[in-house]
Formats: structure tokens, sequence, C-alpha cells
């Protein structure tokens, strides 16, 4: 998969699996847990062990049925190298216009961080269509819902940062696309079993936050 419209467009969850410290060793079997729990966008920050070899292997594996790529993208040489492992997902902790346009100029669906309406523009005037507010535990879905009064509704804004299957619904009910959820999905030293159980109640919690409330329980 090429781009995050493409993965919401399959029925895919609007969820990014986010690997922090994910080793080479264990690419395979973690992403392999993912795509078959239904995950299909997944990013290892760039702060892991070698990121760029298991980002390279994840692709080969994977990149026919999810949008791989890397987190922590902060200079121009990170983009550079995330273009050779042939994956299209970078995602940013910050706002910087020079990274995202040389981001989206290489062929890459970028998904920048702010936390500023100011940021949020910036990013957008670069150029990317989905932005990450980050950190989002330091915010609310309140805030997120003020924001998305004033940001085109064409713009995607995902929750990131400290979000787990307890506050999903809260945040796509305040007008998020989706959520990327780093530790209630993956941490140093889980294994495939510990990741599919952890995916599986965070897919849940998507799957019944997406059902329409019955007639009854909604509001007049």
């Amino acid at each position: 998969m090429r781009t995050i419209d493409e993965v919401l467009a399959s029925g895919a969850p609007p969820i990014v699996a986010i690997l922090r410290g994910l080793k080479p060793a264990e690419a395979i079997s973690i992403t392999d847990a993912l795509v078959t729990a239904g995950i299909r966008l997944i990013e290892v920050p760039l702060n892991s062990p070698d990121p760029f070899a298991s980002i390279a292997a994840m692709q080969a594996a994977f990149g026919d049925r999810a949008l791989i790529g890397a987190g922590t993208v902060i200079d121009l040489a990170s983009v550079d190298r995330l273009v050779t492992t042939g994956a299209k997902l970078m995602v940013t902790p910050n706002t910087n216009p020079e990274v995202i346009a040389h981001g989206i100029s290489a062929g890459l669906e970028v998904m920048p961080g702010f936390l500023t309406a100011s940021e949020a523009f910036a990013a957008i005037g670069a150029g990317a269509r989905h932005l990450k507010l980050f950190p989002a535990s330091a915010m609310s879905p309140a805030y997120l819902k003020a924001l998305r009064e004033v940001i085109d509704r064409r713009i995607g804004l995902w929750a990131v940062g400290g979000t787990d299957s307890t506050d999903l619904a809260a945040w796509l009910s305040a007008g998020a696309e989706g959520l990327g959820v780093g530790g209630a999905v993956y941490r140093p030293g889980d294994d495939a079993d510990a990741v599919a159980a952890k995916v599986a109640g965070l897919v849940m919690a998507w799957s019944a936050a997406a059902q329409p409330r019955p007639r009854s329980q909604q509001k007049a």
C-alpha cells in the first residue's frame, strides 16, 4: 500500500502501530502479528535499534499489504535513507516544513507532528494532508475537536502519544481520523503473541466505536 487514504478505503482500522525499540531479528514476526490482526499502518521510530534494516525487511515482506515506514524522522538525511528501503510512510514528531516538503517530493506519505494550530497550518502549507497531534495525552479530545473547527475537513488529524483502547472512541468522536498507538501495542521484549493479544483488544475497541449506536441510545 502507498497512501493512508488507500489504507482507510480498504476498511482497515485507522490505527498506526508504533514499534519503538523493535529489533531487526523480530521485525518480521511482530509485523506478521499486526497484519494478521488487520493493522495496515506500521512505523518503526528511528531511535530503535538499526531501524532501517527492520523497515527494509518489513517492506519487502509486507509492503503489498501494509503501509510501512519510519517514525521520529527529523532530518533530510533520514528522509533519503527511508526512500532507499522502498517503504512509503514517514512520521515526524515535530513540524519542520523543509523535512515535510522533502518527504513529499520524494514520494512519501507524510504525517508530521504538531501541537498548536500554527504548527498544523505550517505543516499543511508544506503539503501535508494527514497530521499527528503529539503528544495527544498532554491535550484532550476537546482540544482536537476545537482544532477540527478551523482545519479543513479534508485534512486528517490523528491522535498520537499515550493513546490506547480506553480513549480511542473519545478521540474518534472528537474528529480524529485515527490514532497512533505505541506501548499499548508493543514494548521492547514483547513477542508476537503478546503483540497479537494487545492489538486484538485495540481492534475490538475500534470495531465497537465504529458501530452506530442503537436508536434508543441516541440523543433526541
